[in-house]
């Protein structure tokens, strides 16, 4: 029930392991703050960080999660606190779009390891689904070879529309014919989705397959701070207009993935956790609208080669 949520609560992936349900993302935070970014939403109680390739701050978001699960270990040790291990903090990367190949997503997992530093990757995600069929399925490919080695627990895609994800679902199978019985396991999708973006096709795929939907842009980038439903509902519920979305995410069954660079902030987002949207209210603030505030490469066409 969604009355009994918590920031440790966690999802249960195809893959067998456990993602937590709020994670902190760093799309533009910049390499100078990043590491004291992460390291404020670690000690605020987030143990998920969304990073990327393309993003260029895979190297002080791994610094930051070392470095606490090395100093909460050594203050457990000396009888100072709990002591938080690294696999109990979440990591996600992601492949870059761009000259998408099955070389190009091999030699992306081996660089995110050596830039982190954290052994293994939680989740590694094609970031666009560009490039074509071809590019599309080599990555595919190079990531299931990455989680048999090690290198990776858990795969999935990012920005993909229906289309994208029936010729992968049909890829997987293919795939396993060729390798002898493993073709990938799609255990993660992440999209922007938010009330004026509720991507019902996209989440009704996922659900039917069990495919954990992580959600970016979770509070509009702000641009609809001013919604008289959203300023409504926020004095109602005694929390701010942002807290009412992340919530409303939570409450639908995504990963909301907020961010923020700013310390009270990345707390504010957290403390979610003390009450729930009615029924009522969250039908009400649900709209059948198709309005991105980010890039939307889900519309793009199975043979685009961008």
């Amino acid at each position: 029930m969604t009355s009994n949520l918590t920031i440790q609560s966690t999802v249960k992936l195809n893959s067998g392991y456990e993602i937590p349900r709020l994670g902190f993302g760093v799309y533009q935070v910049p390499i100078d703050q990043a590491e004291s970014c992460v390291r404020e939403a670690l000690t605020t109680g987030y143990r998920h960080v969304d990073s990327a390739v393309g993003y260029r701050n895979e190297a002080p978001c791994g610094k930051a999660i070392r470095e606490f699960a090395s100093s909460s270990s050594s203050s457990s040790a000396g009888g100072g606190g709990n002591a938080t291990p690294r696999e109990q903090i979440f990591f996600t990367s992601k492949v870059r779009p761009l000259n998408l190949s099955y070389e190009s997503a091999k030699t992306q997992v081996d660089a995110t390891l050596s830039e982190t530093g954290l052994g293994y990757i939680d989740l590694m995600l094609i970031h666009a689904p560009y490039g074509g069929p071809v590019a599309r399925k080599g990555a595919w490919k190079a990531l299931v070879e990455a989680v048999d080695a090690g290198k990776v627990r858990s795969i999935g895609v990012s920005n993909y529309g229906v289309h994208h994800l029936d010729e992968l679902e049909a890829y997987t199978h293919e795939l396993a014919a060729e390798r002898g019985g493993n073709g990938g396991m799609i255990s993660v999708g992440q999209w922007e989705v938010h009330p004026w973006l509720p991507r019902l096709d996209i989440v009704d795929w996922c659900r039917a397959r069990g495919v954990a939907v992580e959600a970016y842009c979770p509070v509009v980038r702000g641009e609809r701070a001013g919604e008289a439903i959203l300023q409504e509902l926020a004095a109602k519920y005694h929390k701010t207009w942002a807290q009412v979305l992340i919530r409303w995410s939570l409450q639908k069954g995504h990963v909301p993935l907020p961010k923020s660079v700013t310390p009270s902030r990345i707390r504010e987002n957290a403390d979610v956790y003390d009450f729930e949207i009615s029924a009522e209210d969250m039908a009400r603030l649900e709209t059948k609208e198709y309005s991105p505030c980010a890039w939307d490469p889900t519309t793009s066409p199975l043979d685009n080669g961008k």
